[in-house]
This record gives C-alpha cells, sequence and structure tokens, in this order.
C-alpha cells in the first residue's frame, strides 16, 4: 500500500536533483561570464565622456516661492546650489562593469561622482515639487517635477505627484506621455511607477 507514495517520492528526489544540477551550472556559466566581462573591463584604457548627458541646475528653480522656515526646503535649496558647477548625470541601471567597458576603469571614481551628483539633484528637486505642491504651487511644482521626469528621474512620488497635479488640471490627456516616460526607465522603480500610472489613468 505503501509503495505508490515511495515511488512518487522518489521520482520526486530524482526530479529536485537534476533541477537542482541544472541551476547550478546556469549559475557557474553565468559567473564565468560575469568574471570574463569584468577581466575585459579592467582591461579597457581611459576614454572620453564626450556622449554623456548631463543634468543641470535650472537657476529660475532657486528662486521659487518656497517655504524656507521648513528644513527640508532649506537643505534641498543648498544641495541644489552646490550641485551647479558639478557634473550630474543619469546612469541608474548601468553596472560599473559596462562602465568599465565603455569609458575605461580610470573613468569609473568620476562616472560613480557624477551619478551620486545626479541623485542628490533629482532628490532635492523632488523635495521642493512636493512643498509647492503642499502650498497649491502647482505650476511651479508641475515645471520642476517635468523638468525632474525629462531627465530620467526614477522617484515614484514624482510620477505620483505630477500625475495628480494634471488631473487636477484637466490635463488628462498628458498621462500617456508621462507612461511613457516610465517605460523608458532603466531601473528596479519603472514597474512599480507603471502600476501606479496605470490605476491613475483607468481612474481618470
Amino acid at each position: 500500500m505503501h509503495f505508490p507514495v515511495l515511488t512518487s517520492l522518489f521520482i520526486f528526489i530524482i526530479i529536485m536533483h537534476f533541477k537542482i544540477s541544472r541551476s547550478g551550472k546556469e549559475l557557474d556559466h553565468q559567473l564565468d561570464d560575469f568574471w570574463d566581462k569584468e577581466n575585459r573591463a579592467n582591461s579597457v584604457r581611459k576614454r572620453p565622456l564626450d556622449d554623456l548627458t548631463y543634468a543641470e541646475v535650472p537657476e529660475r528653480f532657486l528662486n521659487y516661492p518656497y517655504d524656507t522656515e521648513d528644513d527640508r526646503v532649506s537643505e534641498a535649496l543648498r544641495i541644489l546650489n552646490s550641485l551647479k558647477d558639478v557634473p550630474c548625470v543619469n546612469l541608474t541601471g548601468i553596472s560599473n562593469t559596462d562602465l568599465k567597458l565603455k569609458y575605461g576603469t580610470a573613468n569609473i571614481s568620476k562616472l560613480t561622482e557624477y551619478d551620486q551628483n545626479y541623485t542628490l539633484l533629482v532628490r532635492s528637486l523632488n523635495t521642493l515639487a512636493l512643498s509647492l505642491h503642499k502650498k497649491a504651487q502647482d505650476e511651479y511644482a508641475k515645471e520642476i517635477l517635468e523638468y525632474a521626469i525629462d531627465s530620467g528621474s526614477d522617484i515614484s512620488s514624482s510620477y505620483d505627484v505630477l500625475s495628480d497635479i494634471y488631473l487636477s488640471a484637466g490635463e488628462a490627456d498628458k498621462l500617456p506621455a508621462l507612461i511613457k516616460k516610465a517605460e523608458g526607465l532603466n531601473s528596479l522603480m519603472k514597474d512599480p511607477i507603471l502600476r501606479l500610472l496605470s490605476e491613475k489613468s483607468s481612474n481618470s
């Protein structure tokens, strides 16, 4: 009476062993590919950074009607002022290995700094825009958020607030373009943002 159960268990163990063995071989292959690519990347000489797309700090953004008594706003403005004369480049979703392959190992520290500057830029812009939105200064908030998103920001609250501003202003027709921009993100936040915008679009 117990033979069918034992047979099923035996078959299950064989199948699991086969799957684990195959997964292990695939993992080994992936690791080999990774280290081969990394070794090639480490031998690439320094190359020009001429094709990078730089984000800037629009001067007008520093003079909007902010609540400067808010510490977060003051800090965001301080950061933006510090970023006016430094390179800011969105490298979200691009691995260090790929950056080294394209621009050379000697540029990796510089590129990391550029990317960190960009992160500070869009976070600060998001802080300022949300503060303006809370004060019903949507004209200014909208401009800041559109600029940040056009530069490649993947901050979900930026998309959330900008879509709300569009809907409140009777500009639901702008949501498809916003969704298209989100579809172009090279970020782990892409799918959550698309779900957020899809829900708002279907309810508009």
